[in-house]
């Protein structure tokens, strides 16, 4: 069954969106009407989120997410309609109506959830017994206590080619889930086999302390050192970051990012409860995302080696345009948090943190150790590439304190350097305007990049752009549907996206079914809520008048008709013949 529109007018009128968004990012005010804030969904310094009281609605002008309370939790939770529509229930003190009918992939997702838990459990047991002493014994060696082990969920993957497997099937799963989960592989020759085998095991959580996937370690010199799950139906590792379900929790909203597992569990043990970390892959803008949710201050934590300045080097480039504050810790010799807290205690380690640097004294003093200061030439080096890093250093007071203790520690001229970063200020600056001449250049010229989600925007923009203005006058006015009978139809719509939209639309009204946002989520995907926020967004931006409306529509004539003169280089002569008779017979027309 489906939720009846009268329980979704009333989850709506117990849900005030502006309350539920602010649970998840700070809210400003922009005078009494409008409030912003930094867009949840991606990563940016200046506010570009807004949020609609009147119509509950939401919409980043920045990436182009919108919708109502129930697409906000469903992507900022990644659930799905149903269990968003529990969430928002449970929240309200509402009572959920009979379940819909699930269907298959609902069906899946809930399997994998139950598989996972299952999993985690089996490989947990395994850990006390006879066959994973060897597991146990890195673990005794790394110090980490039972209550670690067990708050962590730590297990042991056996081996043996189908421990899990029997297991699991014991338990009523079969073979093809196991699979699809990634708990199982198929093999050449058309086995089963497990995923993990010989491995100390690390369940992955998400948010809410669900089972969403498995990290594996050799206790030997087996390649791969380490085997994560891939993506499944309730795991992207792009979107998700080890143990934030715990750091999620602290209130000073600062988090440390590590480079992995051990070293994030070492940090937990050791009180340092912030620390979370990646999952095997690059960092991701998904990652970045989640991460401003939960902190405005991040620390990297990466090892020292080679590998560690590389990672921290790509990890500040992505994090550049976040609104976070930075900071680096140094971490000597080549050691990782683990090592340090192993052999030198949690108060080395503390002091290590509270004196990690920002992302711009990073910089300087990794161009710093490159090169011999010491030498002239190895001066020159250095002083060229920190006027690059401060050059890009907003504020001033920031750039002169630098540029001070540059001078005073290099003995060169204050001025001198000042004069230098002054020059290749002019130079970004130049570059900057360049760039946006050259955006500037492709929009009037019809061959800008189109982020609208429809497709047929490129080549269509002035037809688009009064496909939405009569799409959003009638969110705002049904009315006016009967108001433009005449001249108003599917047939006039240029492009196929906008003449969807206005069938499902005019159907609505025609039947009488409500327009609130909420009432179209449960058929509509997220990109289409977006869109539909994005239409809810632009009546708050335009006359809404029916005069407006009728103007769209002879735009949009004037654009169909466009569509449908004749490519000469392909006529015939007869057809020529016939155009070039009947443009005659309409200029004789026009004269009389």
């Amino acid at each position: 069954m489906r939720f009846s529109e009268e329980f979704l007018s009333e989850l709506r009128a117990r849900t005030d969106i502006e309350e539920l968004i602010g649970k998840f990012t700070e809210i400003k005010h922009r005078g009494s009407r409008t409030p912003v804030a930094l867009c949840p969904f991606h990563a940016e310094k200046t506010p570009s989120f807004v949020i609609y009281r009147d119509t509950q609605s939401y919409y980043c002008f920045g990436c182009g997410a919108g919708g109502d309370a129930i697409t906000f939790i469903k992507n900022i939770e990644r659930l799905d309609y149903t269990e968003s529509v529990r969430y928002l229930c449970e929240r309200a003190g509402m009572n959920m109506p009979l379940d819909p009918v699930d269907d298959e992939y609902n069906r899946l997702r809930r399997r994998c959830y139950e598989a996972n838990r299952e999993a985690a459990r089996f490989f947990y047991s395994t850990l006390s017994t006879p066959q994973a002493e060897k597991a146990r014994s890195y673990l005794e060696k790394r110090r980490l206590s039972p209550e670690t082990v067990k708050r962590f969920g730590l297990g042991f993957a056996p081996d043996k080619w189908d421990a899990l497997l029997k297991h699991m099937k014991e338990k009523g799963f079969t073979e093809t889930e196991l699979v699809s989960f990634d708990l199982a592989k198929k093999t050449s020759k058309g086995g089963t086999i497990d995923a993990f085998r010989n491995r100390l095991m690390f369940p992955i959580m998400d948010l809410r302390g669900n089972v969403i996937a498995f990290g594996g370690r050799v206790l030997d010199d087996s390649k791969p050192k380490y085997l994560n799950t891939s993506d499944t139906v309730v795991y992207k590792k792009s979107q998700a970051l080890y143990a934030l379900n715990f750091a999620k929790n602290n209130s000073e909203r600062k988090l440390i990012l590590c480079e992995g597992y051990m070293d994030v569990i070492a940090m937990h043990q050791a009180g340092f409860t912030n620390a979370v970390a990646g999952l095997g892959t690059a960092f991701t803008k998904e990652q970045i995302s989640l991460l401003t949710r939960y902190c405005d201050e991040l620390t990297l934590c990466f090892d020292s080696d080679e590998a560690g300045k590389k990672a921290t080097k790509r990890a500040l480039s992505m994090l550049s345009s976040s609104p976070l504050k930075l900071k680096v810790m140094h971490l000597q010799d080549g050691k990782d948090p683990d090592e340090i807290i192993k052999t030198q205690g949690k108060e080395k380690m503390n002091t290590i943190i509270n004196s990690a640097v920002n992302d711009t004294e990073f910089a300087l003093n990794d161009a710093k150790g490159r090169v011999d200061t010491s030498t002239e030439d190895g001066k020159l080096n250095f002083l060229n590439e920190a006027v690059v890093i401060l050059a890009g250093v907003d504020n001033a007071i920031e750039r002169d304190l630098y540029v001070s203790k540059l001078s005073e520690e290099l003995s060169v001229e204050k001025r001198a350097i000042e004069q230098q970063i002054l020059k290749q200020r002019r130079f970004m600056k130049k570059a900057h305007e360049n760039a946006q001449f050259d955006v500037a250049r492709s929009i009037a010229s019809g061959e800008e990049k189109i982020s609208s989600p429809n497709p047929e925007k490129r080549g269509n923009v002035r037809a688009v752009k009064a496909e939405e203005i009569i799409l959003a006058s009638l969110l705002r006015h049904p009315d006016y549907l009967r108001k433009l009978s005449g001249i108003l139809s599917a047939q006039i719509f240029v492009t196929d996206f906008g003449r969807r939209y206005f069938e499902d639309i005019s159907s609505r009204i025609m039947s009488g079914r409500s327009l609130e946002l909420f009432s179209f989520s449960e058929d509509s995907d997220s990109e289409e809520m977006s869109y539909l926020a994005y239409l809810f967004a632009k009546g708050a931006e335009i006359s809404n008048s029916l005069e407006e409306c009728k103007q769209c529509i002879q735009t949009l004539l004037e654009e169909k008709s466009k569509k449908n003169v004749p490519d000469v280089g392909k006529l015939s002569s007869e057809e020529y013949l016939e155009l070039f008779r009947k443009k005659r017979d309409k200029k004789k027309t026009e004269g009389v």
